[in-house]
């Protein structure tokens, strides 16, 4: 290895982590009383008796992977631009005009009219010379990290097939691994772009929150809810940033992200495998990476506030899921009492806790949202870049019960609500596996850093390896 690591930078520790075993479809849960309100958790949308038995969802001769929802939508792009000859596929949250919004869930579906316009993001793409390829999968009401949907069926994962594609921005992520496109429209609340890009070896950006327009846009919690988009290569994700960013909001002065923090107590959240390859990734050609981050600094993230509390990312996922859960309820419970939707297991669970939440809870939680902004933009300033697993380790099987995640799913959220609690830009590169299973690299930069971040993402994957499937694969060539 060129150049030397801080001491500790590549000690793994021997932590035992809860397995994750091959489960069978959990079976249907009881119904539940939720202010009035019953979900029936096992009466499924029709389609959903199709796919039932199987554990990859519903496909076809046009969409083996299961990607689409609607694969027949196609808008082509403006005649030049600097996007021509590229393909998007749309998260089924982005209004086309003309067409319904069923954001995940067939009675949305049904109880929706068709949209009088097209969300900017989306817009924005097809004036830039790229073509919309259709409408993708998603988690119900985007509130759930597994890519699983009861009615839907779950897209099949091409980067580990028999395992979740992550969500809720599932079927884009999987359209662009698959090679169905080039790029994947999705949005990130919590993790639903970040998580995703890991689980299937993509490249991704959350862009700092209110970078990107969210008009016309079905937010699962608007103060969190960004869009966000997938790629295949650094250069299509860049180019996708350079049309979806609002060039008012870019940091002042565009400083160039040279700081380079390792966040150890980050990594500790990680499976030792999971670990290791991102470090061995990192290290593969060490002084190349140095040139361009500078020599790395670890820290512990979240210590400096364990006088307030949050001394520990556990802390910080509480703060979230009370800030998100407050939210979800306000934006979404009117329509869930009155229309009583079937949600699965998981989605259900969520639902009647953030029903829950009050006021008073939520605002002791604002004023430690507040605090972990404060301290981390203080940490970043203008110039710093934190290095994090994405994940904690590889995407879980598909059809793991809920119980069986619980403990995971703690890890996961610790991580992306670090970005999340504060609104940052954050990046996936896809560098390492683990057992021919991808896991990525996150890097969160300060706010309106985005150019920044995606140019750096750019040079580092110029440098370091790209995740290597243990039997290699090839996306299907797209037909332009």
């Amino acid at each position: 290895m060129h150049g030397k690591l801080p001491s500790g930078l590549r000690t793994l520790g021997a932590r035992s982590r809860p397995a994750l075993r091959t489960a069978t479809q959990p079976s249907a849960s009881p119904a539940v009383a939720l202010r009035g309100v019953v979900f029936e958790s096992g009466r499924m949308h029709v389609r959903s008796a199709a796919t039932a038995g199987n554990p990859v969802g519903a496909s076809s001769d046009d969409d083996p992977n299961n990607a689409f929802i609607d694969k027949s939508l196609t808008v082509q792009g403006a005649a030049e631009g600097p996007l021509k000859g590229l393909t998007f596929a749309v998260k089924d949250l982005f209004d086309v005009a003309g067409h319904r919004t069923g954001f995940g869930n067939p009675v949305w579906l049904d109880t929706h009219p068709p949209a009088t316009r097209t969300a900017p993001a989306v817009q924005a793409l097809l004036d830039a010379g790229a073509t919309l390829r259709g409408k993708t999968h998603m988690d119900e009401l985007a509130y759930s990290l597994n890519g699983e949907n009861v009615h839907y069926g779950t897209p099949r994962n091409p980067a580990a097939p028999g395992r979740i594609p992550g969500g809720s921005s599932s079927g884009s992520a999987v359209a662009v691994a698959a090679g169905d496109v080039d790029i994947g429209l999705g949005t990130d609340t919590g993790g639903s772009i970040r998580v995703p890009a890991s689980f299937c070896g993509l490249l991704a950006l959350r862009p700092t929150w209110g970078r990107v327009s969210s008009e016309a846009t079905t937010a699962l919690a608007p103060s969190f809810t960004t869009p966000a988009w997938f790629a295949r290569d650094a250069a299509t994700l860049r180019a996708a940033g350079s049309v979806l960013l609002d060039p008012a909001s870019r940091a002042p002065g565009s400083p160039r992200l040279t700081r380079w923090l390792v966040a150890r107590d980050a990594f500790g959240l990680a499976d030792p495998p999971t670990e290791k390859a991102i470090y061995d990734a990192m290290s593969a050609d060490f002084s190349k990476v140095v040139a361009l981050l500078g020599e790395p600094t670890e820290v512990d993230v979240a210590a400096p506030l364990a006088g307030q509390g949050l001394g520990q990312y556990v802390d910080w996922m509480g703060v979230f899921r009370v800030c998100q859960g407050f939210e979800v309820w306000r934006e979404h419970g009117a329509w869930v009492t009155e229309h009583n939707p079937a949600f699965g297991p998981g989605i259900k669970d969520r639902f009647i806790m953030a029903s829950r939440i009050t006021q008073e809870q939520v605002d002791a939680a604002n004023v430690k949202r507040a605090l972990i902004r404060s301290h981390l933009l203080t940490l970043l300033g203008s110039d710093g870049v934190l290095a994090l697993p994405t994940t904690p380790g590889p995407a879980p099987l598909v059809n793991t019960p809920p119980a069986e995640l619980d403990a995971w799913r703690t890890r996961l959220i610790s991580l992306t609500s670090i970005a999340g609690l504060a609104g940052l830009p954050q990046v996936n590169l896809p560098i390492a596996s683990v057992d021919g299973l991808p896991v990525g690299l996150g890097l969160i930069g300060p706010p309106g850093s985005d150019e920044a971040l995606l140019e750096l993402a750019e040079q580092l994957m110029g440098v370091l390896p790209h995740w290597q499937a243990r039997d290699p694969w090839q996306p299907r060539q797209e037909k332009k």
